[in-house]
């Protein structure tokens, strides 16, 4: 597990670099920088957070301040399936709410976290613009509609025996 991560925090300083070397060194840069990080690694890794304020002359606590003014910035990877639940006004009418509870429940993990094997993030989003269809769920590019807190347990089961098989089918080929 050290290894693993040890592994991963060099590829992190190594993008982090790369990405810096074809930026300017102008504290004007840091939203742009940011969006890229975020962009290459889908989130923004705490290792990076350093190697950009070294690169600018900030320290860690101006760019959380203004990372974190944007809802669009991450500091938590996704997972390998992330759940959006629509949390609009429709799909907030019809029941969202008691699906996002549903979901922390089977995923065990609150909004904006990321389960313990890395398999699902999940977040709450303001609008996926499928009203008619509320309340909404998306998984990856997929969307679920009319959604429900007992069709939860349901579409994660189907979910995980459709990555099973597809595993399988891997193996026998």
């Amino acid at each position: 597990m050290e290894e693993q991560n040890a592994a991963e925090e060099q590829q992190i300083k190594e993008g982090i670099a790369e990405i810096l070397t074809q930026c300017e060194q102008d504290r004007s840069q840091l939203i742009p920088i940011l969006q890229r990080v975020q962009e290459t690694f889908g989130y923004l890794p705490k290792s990076a957070i350093s190697e950009i304020g070294s690169f600018l002359g900030m320290t860690d606590v101006q760019i959380y301040g203004v990372a974190s003014f944007y809802n669009h910035f991450r500091y938590i990877p996704l997972g390998k399936h992330p759940v959006q639940m629509c949390m609009g006004t429709a799909c907030h009418m019809v029941g969202g709410g008691l699906v996002l509870e549903a979901l922390e429940r089977a995923l065990d993990v609150e909004v904006g976290g990321i389960t313990i094997d890395k398999q699902f993030s999940l977040d709450r989003v303001a609008c996926i613009g499928c009203c008619g269809l509320a309340p909404v769920m998306v998984i990856g590019e997929k969307i679920f509609p009319k959604m429900t807190s007992t069709k939860v347990d349901e579409v994660l089961v189907n979910l995980k025996m459709e990555e099973e098989e597809a595993a399988q089918e891997e193996t026998d080929n």
